[in-house]
């Protein structure tokens, strides 16, 4: 928690962000804006991105957005009919790892980190609910670059809440929040700028 009360941003992490059902945490911003630009750089030019392969309704669809998977071993994840293998933190990635798991107080094995190129891309409503990531996962959200809207639904009732990411901010999703809202990042045609979403998260199946 020491990296937190280097920033100006006042946030109280305790105060839950879902009116039932879930935990979601706002962090605050855990990079400064100098920090958080040059780790948004490295990771754009450094990373070799993607463009996501899902199989939606049996059709095989190529996503817009750009992702990649890393883990501390080969760990495979399997969503929405594709597989990723994990590939290795580089050293950059590890030390971002540690500097969530220090924020959140939790520690996690991989991470799938997302690019959207402008505001144009964005992810529909879904829950991070694989097998793979346990009865009740606990996941935290880095955001780097452009400011979006982060969006969840409730599942029986559909009410909404909102939280608004910018640079080098954190959030927390924990608790029985997979089992009970989805979670979006809706496309706006305000944004013309990319953003970089890193979800750390813990692999329980490898296979």
């Amino acid at each position: 928690m020491a990296t937190l009360d280097l920033f100006p941003t006042p946030v109280d992490a305790r105060r839950n962000l879902l009116p039932r059902d879930g935990e979601v945490y706002d962090f605050g911003r855990v990079y400064s804006a100098t920090e958080a630009g040059g780790l948004f750089a490295a990771l754009l030019h450094g990373v070799p991105w993607q463009h996501d392969e899902l199989v939606i309704a049996g059709k095989r669809v190529v996503t817009a957005r750009q992702v990649a998977w890393y883990g501390d071993g080969e760990q495979a994840y399997h969503y929405s009919g594709a597989t990723k293998r994990a590939l290795p933190f580089s050293p950059l990635l590890r030390a971002v790892k540690t500097r969530v798991e220090q924020a959140v107080g939790g520690t996690f094995n991989s991470c799938l980190l997302n690019l959207y190129m402008s505001g144009a891309e964005g992810m529909s409503w879904h829950s991070d609910d694989e097998a793979a990531l346990g009865r009740s996962p606990t996941i935290a959200s880095l955001s780097l670059g452009a400011t979006r809207r982060f969006d969840f639904r409730h599942k029986r009732d559909r009410e909404k809440v909102s939280v608004v990411l910018g640079d080098g901010q954190l959030l927390l999703m924990t608790g029985t929040t997979q089992h009970h809202w989805q979670h979006a990042l809706p496309k706006t045609v305000k944004v013309h700028s990319p953003r970089i979403n890193l979800t750390f998260r813990t692999v329980l199946d490898t296979d």
